[in-house]
């Protein structure tokens, strides 16, 4: 797609012989002039207010339909759609079989006969619900994180460029300029050229379709079709299931792994636990040597066959996917407000594990505020040059003035400078606001803003000044009138290769010439000649070049961006050229591998260095990677002498550090061995890369990535977007960046701020730990429900917990407190610890033994409490006789099932509260209390342990986390519902405890931190040695 380059606006006939197709309006066979009558729009002005949204009434928001998700309904049975859960419906439903059996047999129906299925059944319902409502929270997470990542588009409205207008809000008619790397937003009609060319990926001569990418080129576009009405809306429907699916992140499958292996461990416990209590509901005598007299009790087997399923529904974390993907969106929408916006899930698990970041100099590293500091202009003779000094650090043309500046006198040097800046530029500067009242912003390159500015500081010489400005009400009057003076008819578009830009331009007296500006290195190779102070023209010889680069050379050792500015008035092939396609010398602009060739015995006139400031807070910031093990290395396009002062200033070098072995251009790092280039990554350290080119950086990376680091690169053009997808983390920027690189991106930066990426990477660590201590808090939790089942069975003791009661400490302490284990903030020192590899294990041998060592604790003790309060009339010098219930020797405890054959043993009436408790049943029925609320009350001092993975109480304590608090306040307060309303204590078949046997719970549930302080300290002292012997087993893998 190509045609000659022109001015804003200009019109031309961009008709294509196509037929047009069905029975819409085929904008592409049509003129432009007509595709504007047709939308009733002029490309100058666009819409109106009123137009846009009585267009949008008509034509909606341009976006794609939202399929709907699954319904609450369907959400719901999923919920159910778990083998284990089926399995517990079915023992509730044999239950409610049972109680119904029963109260039909003894000819009375208790409704008490009934609560434990009723109970069952109401918190699978509650389980279900909270399933459900995670997932709802995750897609929702999800859309918002989708809405903030919306494109948007540069549009014409009244007169008016709008820059970055969210592209749902364009209707048909709008007048779009799109550049180059830009997303297309919507179907459009190609109206004008603003480049020499223009190429769009998969797109029509004169047609662009929405979601493809302009590659090269700019121009102005009429909006003819949106959101459905458009070529991709029209197979989005086909594309749906595609779209809809995503894959697992790696985080999960590890889970997923790890669930599965739990699941098959604790269902052979749990298979274990119902056998080994056979004898109780099935038992027969020996007659003859061989079993006879089976004696089989069907309800105390559809009891045991509970408690073992409501066990393994206890025990394993079904949940645990739908949870890491709450964290995660949740985590990514925390990471969105410090204005890092993730893409992709899996990249806050990489995150986390980053080692080296790849970074960009200009806007990342720096404010991308440029402002010209310093002017050399040539002299009045060969070997002289002239140097003004340029005050002001904004955008606003009247902050500051230039020094010595000879007002109104310019001369033909210092007027070339001004046209070339003025002319050889695409960007503009604007007041912000509807108003026009707000501070001085740039629309379009930084540099060239700043050059812009420039043009109004020098001002016009005296012949110029009193020229009409009529029909421009902007801020850049100067500019204005160089532009109107020097008509641009063509464009050599700016490439990384030749590192310039260049027009050609037709003065008022017919005579083409071309304007060039650019890196002065590659100018000078080019430059045959140089413009004295007076216009004549001199040779470029050596002494003038040595004189030229010293000065360059001063002003980027000062850490100035330096841009050097040339001319050419012998154009031979364009001296007739006037835009027209049909000139011989338009072929000649199609291709830009000509450009270097039209850019050739140029003549130079003067450089300008350009103050691009470092960010406040990026020293800091690397300094906290250096802490956090992490490399820095600056890959940028600007002059060497340049990024080295910047990079001293910022910490990546030290001040007066020797460097000679650390920075390198592009070329010459591409220049070394194999081996070399890996000697050189491997330095510790910061490194630089100047000059360096898109190619370059895929190179570093991919040599990075070779040998085992992993990368995060940051990158904002069309040709970054290679590297950026190689890179384990690609972070595109949010203003500078193009939509191309924002779509390979993982992560798109809204400042284009690198301590930002820090911020992400030490927020990405947090989320990873934050699952991992809701992993650690439920794993350990749920090995102390086992071991405690396990335990009583092995034992022959009673089951110190009914199924429901097993159900209810699963919901009250798997569920406030854990969620908000994700609220935990980063541990103190989340950045001065070595990042983890990606590779490692999501659960360390270590940590499996702490969950073990934690886990027996927790079984033990809850077994334990049950032990003591049957058989001590004290413990630890708490009295627990007080209320009067009779006590037993371990051996009766162990044989419960013989407790009416017992000689001289009767069971003592005992107070609980108000109440007076007598039996009338078996002694063991009524056992459940201490064991219930120690169950609780360790799982809460539990939770307290996994505010962090080593870090003692002591440091991190529990107010750090008030939402943690808070959970703990909501599940002590169901606790205290079920122990003291009488209605709930009967349904859960318990009592009140008395003072005493709250001290023994809290005695007994105490050491639970005790033992994981000493755990963590231990844990504290060889995480060195285990992160040594972790890296070496990993090196040695990849070996």
């Amino acid at each position: 797609m190509g045609k000659g380059g022109q001015n804003y606006g200009r019109s031309e006939n961009l008709d294509s012989g196509k037929e047009p197709k069905g029975d819409f309006y085929a904008a592409w066979s049509k003129d432009t002039r007509e595709c504007e009558e047709k939308y009733q729009v002029s490309r100058e002005y666009g819409l109106s207010g009123d137009d846009v949204e009585k267009r949008r009434q008509i034509y909606g928001l341009n976006e794609l339909e939202k399929h709907e998700g699954p319904s609450i309904f369907r959400l719901i049975l999923d919920q159910f759609n778990d083998t284990l859960v089926r399995i517990l419906l079915v023992a509730a439903v044999v239950s409610f079989v049972l109680a119904w059996y029963d109260g039909e047999e003894g000819g009375e129906m208790e409704i008490t006969a009934f609560v434990e299925p009723l109970v069952i059944f109401l918190i699978l319902i509650v389980n279900a619900i909270v399933g459900v409502w995670q997932e709802n929270n995750a897609e929702k997470a999800l859309d918002a994180l989708k809405e903030i990542q919306s494109e948007h588009a540069t549009v014409i409205r009244e007169g008016r460029k709008i820059s970055n207008l969210p592209a749902k809000e364009l209707v048909p008619g709008d007048i779009v300029e799109l550049r180059v790397g830009d997303k297309v937003p919507a179907d459009m009609r190609l109206l004008s050229l603003i480049s020499s060319t223009l190429r769009v990926e998969q797109g029509e001569e004169v047609y662009a379709f929405a979601g493809t990418t302009v590659v090269n080129g700019n121009c102005i576009c009429l909006v003819t079709q949106t959101g459905m009405n458009t070529e991709i809306g029209k197979v989005h429907s086909q594309i749906h299931e595609a779209a809809q699916s995503e894959d697992d992140t790696p985080l999960k499958k590890k889970l997923n792994e790890f669930g599965e292996v739990l699941t098959a461990i604790i269902g052979v416990i749990c298979t274990l636990v119902w056998l080994i209590n056979v004898k109780y509901f099935l038992s027969w005598e020996y007659v003859d040597g061989w079993p006879r007299n089976f004696k089989f009790s069907f309800e105390k087997c559809t009891y045991y066959f509970e408690i073992a399923v409501a066990l393994a529904v206890a025990a394993i974390p079904e949940g645990l996917p739908a949870v890491i993907t709450t964290c995660l969106a949740l985590g990514t929408r925390k990471m969105a407000a410090k204005n890092a916006l993730v893409r992709r899930l899996p990249s806050v698990e990489t995150l986390g594990c980053t080692t080296v970041i790849c970074s960009d100099k200009t806007g990342t590293l720096t404010t991308n505020q440029m402002a010209v500091a310093k002017l050399v202009a040539m002299g009045s003779e060969a070997n002289v040059l002239r140097s003004f000094n340029v005050q002001g650090t904004s955008y606003d043309p009247f902050d500051g003035k230039i020094q010595n500046w000879p007002v109104g006198q310019l001369d033909p040097n210092l007027q070339m400078i001004a046209k070339i800046a003025a002319i050889c530029n695409d960007a503009d500067v604007e007041k912000a606001g509807q108003d026009k009242s707000g501070h001085y912003v740039a629309n379009g390159m930084p540099t060239e803003a700043a050059l812009k500015v420039l043009v109004e500081k020098m001002g016009l010489p005296n012949e110029l000044s009193s020229g009409p400005s009529s029909g421009y009400d902007g801020v850049l009057t100067c500019s204005y009138m160089w532009i109107k003076i020097e008509q641009r008819i063509a464009t050599l578009e700016f490439d990384r290769d030749r590192k310039s830009m260049g027009v050609i331009v037709n003065s008022s007296a017919g005579k083409n010439s071309l304007l060039v500006k650019g890196a002065v290195e590659t100018l000078l190779e080019r430059s045959s000649f140089v413009q004295l102070r007076d216009g004549s023209i001199t040779k470029l010889d050596q002494s003038l070049r040595k004189v030229i680069l010293e000065s360059l050379h001063e002003m980027s050792t000062s850490a100035l961006r330096v841009l050097g500015f040339a001319y050419k008035d012998d154009l031979p092939e364009f001296a007739t050229y006037n835009g027209d396609e049909d000139h011989p010398a338009h072929e000649l602009l199609l291709n830009p591998a000509n450009y270097s060739s039209i850019e050739s015995n140029l003549v130079f006139v003067g450089l300008a260095g350009l103050r691009d400031p470092p960010r406040k807070e990026v020293p800091q910031a690397i300094e906290d990677c250096r802490t956090a093990g992490i490399r820095v290395m600056v890959i940028t396009g600007d002059n060497k002498n340049t990024a080295e002062a910047i990079c001293r200033d910022i910490g990546v070098f030290g001040r007066h550090e020797n460097i000679s072995s650390r920075s390198l251009t592009g070329k010459e790092f591409m220049e070394l061995s194999s081996r070399d280039k890996e000697t050189h990554l491997n330095q510790s350290g910061g490194l630089l890369f100047s000059r360096a080119e898109p190619r370059h950086k895929q190179d570093i990376v991919r040599l990075l990535k070779d040998s085992g680091e992993v990368v995060a690169m940051t990158g904002d053009g069309v040709n970054d977007a290679p590297a950026l997808k190689l890179a384990d983390i690609g972070i595109a920027m949010g203003i500078a960046g193009t939509e191309v690189a924002k779509e390979a991106s993982d992560m798109v930066l809204a400042d284009d701020n690198f301590s930002t990426i820090v911020a992400a990477v030490g927020e990405g660590r947090s989320i990873y730990n934050n699952m991992k201590a809701f992993i650690r808090y439920m794993i350990s939790s749920n090995i102390g429900e086992v071991a405690s089942i396990f335990l009583t069975a092995a034992l022959g003791i009673p089951e110190g917990l009914i199924p429901v009661q097993l159900l209810w400490v699963n919901l009250v302490t798997d569920g406030p407190p854990a969620t908000a284990l994700g609220f935990n903030p980063p541990d103190k020192d989340i950045m001065k610890k070595p990042p983890r590899r990606s590779d490692d294990s999501l659960i360390s041998p270590w940590i499996l033994f702490r969950y073990l060592v934690i886990g027996s604790y927790v079984g033990i003790a809850t077994v334990g409490i049950f032990i003591i309060w049957y058989t001590r009339s004290s413990f630890l010098g708490i009295d627990l006789s007080g209320d009067g219930h009779s006590l037993v020797t371990y051996s009766q405890l162990a044989n419960w099932g013989q407790c009416q054959t017992w000689q001289n043993f009767t069971a003592s009436p005992f107070t609980a509260g108000n109440q007076v408790i007598t039996f009338d049943n078996p002694y063991w029925k009524n056992q459940g209390n201490d064991t219930l609320t120690l169950r609780a009350a360790i799982e809460m001092f539990n939770s307290l342990n996994a505010l962090s993975e080593d870090g003692s109480l002591l440091s991190m304590p529990p107010w750090v986390n008030p939402w943690l608090l808070l959970a703990m306040s909501v599940s002590f307060g169901l606790h205290f519902l079920i122990l003291y309303v009488p209605f709930l204590a009967q349904i859960f078949g318990i009592v009140p405890l008395s003072l005493n046997e709250w001290l023994l719970v809290l005695a007994v549930a105490f050491p639970v931190i005790l033992i994981d302080e000493v755990l963590k300290f231990v844990g504290r002292c060889t995480s060195g040695i285990r992160t040594s012997k972790s890296r070496r087993s990993s090196k040695t893998k990849a070996e």
